[in-house]
């Protein structure tokens, strides 16, 4: 998002000046530098500022938190990339945000309210997001920060029902109210997600985004990827795969698939046939689970975030479990991808075990 030196204080000035500002409680604002007059202008009006996470890796929003009795000069360092950083905290899947007022970055947009961003669909995929999430209504408005020459015409046709549009307009001279028609999205169109660089294999880089595609998937939402899609349509089509992630994902499958069909030992049931190698594993503890769900619906939820473990020790009466990892890469990366994970309204409390103990000696003595 290109920033204009000459010019941006006087165009983020102009937000103080527009009613949907001063009714707006809560306020996200981009990141970009040329926001940065907005982030402090809110911050000053004592509203709730929130700012996207860094490539959405952690999270969606963070929520800039000044300290107590902070000056001015604090304040503006909190506005800036610095400030984010300092003075942050994050805001989970279920922290209930209620956004009032949008504000991002473009590289161009037109009066009529046509918007083009960097091409990497980070501002569309987070409006689309906090639908999802019933962050925004309908009739959130959309502000951006433009200078004057970066007001162009957009021909219409360029624009997906993915593209986020804006009503405000504000540049170093004008205010520009868009009066634009054009539906904002109305959440992420997952069929459509690899129409810029959204694709499968960002589900792995970004967990808040499988997190929300499971949840949708749990109401009944067709979430299917064009990626998958297209997989069907050329299934006749040969496909060079790694084999060694094939073999570890059909070997996993079926020790899933033995495990619901052969007898069950709840408090300690094995997803896999063996443990393999020498015992030592490294274990993850996965906190307030309710009480009404059921080991299964865990599974699924491993399963779809690519989490399996070795072995699950459900423990369901004390609303825990403790999944089993063949090393402590595997076991970081599953509380990684977990991390935010949402069963029946929880947010459930996912981290490394405390205690750390030979699974395998385990596992030895339990068959003996």
């Amino acid at each position: 998002i290109p920033f204009f030196l000459q010019g941006s204080p006087q165009a983020c000035c102009s937000v103080k000046e527009l009613d949907v500002f001063n009714r707006a409680r809560e306020i996200k604002v981009d990141p970009d530098k040329p926001l940065e007059g907005v982030r402090l202008a809110a911050l000053q009006a004592r509203k709730t500022l929130l700012v996207p996470t860094p490539r959405l890796r952690t999270g969606l929003f963070n929520k800039i938190v000044p300290p107590s009795g902070a000056t001015k000069e604090i304040l503006r360092i909190c506005a800036t990339s610095r400030g984010i950083k300092e003075y942050s905290v994050p805001v989970g899947l279920d922290g209930k945000a209620r956004v009032d007022l949008v504000v991002v970055g473009s590289v161009a947009v037109s009066e009529k309210g046509w918007r083009i961003g960097k091409g990497e669909g980070y501002a569309d995929m987070e409006y689309a997001m906090m639908v999802s999430m019933g962050a925004v209504q309908e009739d959130t408005p959309v502000i951006t920060i433009v200078h004057d020459c970066q007001v162009v015409d957009i021909a219409e046709e360029l624009l997906g029902d993915h593209d986020l549009t804006v009503d405000y307009i504000l540049t170093p001279t004008r205010t520009i109210r868009t009066n634009c028609k054009r539906p904002k999205p109305q959440g992420i169109i997952w069929h459509k997600a690899s129409y810029l660089c959204w694709h499968y294999e960002m589900l792995e880089k970004i967990p808040i985004l499988k997190h929300l595609r499971y949840r949708e998937q749990q109401t009944g939402k067709d979430v299917t990827l064009q990626d998958e899609h297209s997989d069907l349509a050329n299934a006749h089509t040969p496909v060079v795969l790694n084999e060694k992630a094939v073999a570890e994902n059909t070997r996993l499958q079926a020790a899933m698939n033995s495990a619901q069909i052969g007898q069950h030992n709840v408090e300690s049931d094995s997803l896999s046939p063996r443990l393999g190698g020498s015992g030592m594993m490294t274990t993850v503890y996965v906190g307030n689970i309710p009480p009404s769900v059921r080991v299964s619906e865990l599974k699924c939820a491993l399963r779809e975030f690519h989490a399996t473990p070795l072995r699950l020790n459900w423990q369901g009466a004390q609303h825990r479990a403790f999944l089993d990892y063949k090393d402590k890469a595997t076991a970081e990366s599953a509380v990684s991808s977990l991390k935010g994970l949402s069963l029946r309204g929880n947010t459930l409390r996912v981290e490394l075990a405390k205690n750390q103990r030979n699974k395998g000696q385990m596992e030895i003595n339990s068959q003996k």
